[in-house]
């Protein structure tokens, strides 16, 4: 068995997911990613607004009827 390991949840004075400072830092530390994610998002939102903005304006000064960049001489 590898080193950490234990005998499993079921040994010892304290329960497994109790209120102890293993539990405490797994809490904290979800919650900072969470942050850094909601803070990423905040970030990017931006962005991709943009992005769409100016994929929607070059399609209507392209016009509908041209073939997308992506298509060879068979479109």
């Amino acid at each position: 068995m590898p080193r950490g390991m234990g005998r499993g949840p079921g040994w010892g004075p304290r329960n497994y997911y109790g209120p102890n400072i293993g539990f405490l830092i797994d809490i904290v530390f979800l919650l900072v990613i969470l942050y850094l994610l909601l803070k990423l998002f905040l970030v990017a939102a931006p962005y991709v607004i943009a992005l769409v903005v100016v994929y929607i304006i070059w399609r209507l000064v392209r016009g509908p009827y041209r073939r997308p960049f992506w298509g060879g001489p068979w479109f």
